[in-house]
This record gives C-alpha cells, structure tokens and sequence, in this order.
C-alpha cells in the first residue's frame, strides 16, 4: 500500500503495466488506490491481501505480496532485457 494519490497528476502518463497492492483492513489506502487506478491509463490491476494492513506484517502477507509481485512482473516483464547503460559500449 502507498500513496499514489501524491502523484495523481502524473498518472495518467504512465506506462508501465502497474500493479497496485493494497492491504484488505486499510480502507483508506484501498480507496486512494482505486482512484489512482482509475487515473491509470495504461494495463494495470489492484490486488488486495484479505486480511491484511497497512504495513503487511500479519502472517503470509508479505509472502503473498511477493507472490502477487512475481507473477505479476513474470508475466509482464519476460523476455524483455535490461536496459543498456549510457555509455556502454
């Protein structure tokens, strides 16, 4: 969970495939994420942890989290290098 709301001018240029992961007890965050998805106009998807809090710290939630993470960066982000460095030659 964060706060994508700090940066709702700035969502709509976004490009990226975007995941949003919120925890299921924080309500206000869940709330500021739905609208930042909202802003979003590229793919993107909100994913909440049933059960969990702001901070993730209840048993499994970090560990879903990640699972969330990977898949999500799996299936949007294989095969694709990584940028070359300025410069490099």
């Amino acid at each position: 969970g964060g706060r994508p709301d700090l940066a709702a001018d700035r969502l709509a240029g976004v490009r990226a495939p975007t995941l949003l992961v919120v925890g299921g007890e924080d309500p206000l965050v869940l709330d500021l994420n739905r609208r930042a998805g909202a802003l979003l106009r590229c793919e993107n998807r909100l994913a909440v942890v049933e059960g969990a809090a702001h901070l993730f710290e209840e048993p499994g939630a970090l560990e879903e989290v990640a699972e969330l993470a990977t898949s999500w960066f799996t299936a949007h982000f294989r095969g694709r290098g990584a940028p070359e460095a300025p410069g490099a030659d």
